[in-house]
């Protein structure tokens, strides 16, 4: 029953029994406790900076003509 929702309500009940009440709670805590660093803050600083140069000169704005 594996992979249909009577197996998980299943589980589910099984889970509190075994672990708590609070055990999807305490579970949800711990991935977003457990978070790394990201993106730029593995980079040295002087990348981050020539990055943040490069996207800040590239405009998306389409240019407009003054008359």
């Amino acid at each position: 029953m594996s992979g249909t929702s009577e197996g998980s309500k299943k589980s589910a009940i099984t889970n509190k029994e075994r672990y708590g009440d609070d055990f999807y709670s305490k579970l949800g805590k711990k991935g977003g406790l457990v978070k790394g660093a990201k993106g730029c803050a593995l980079m040295p600083k002087e990348k981050v900076r020539e990055a943040g140069k490069k996207g800040g000169s590239i405009s998306r704005r389409t240019k407009t003509i003054v008359i």
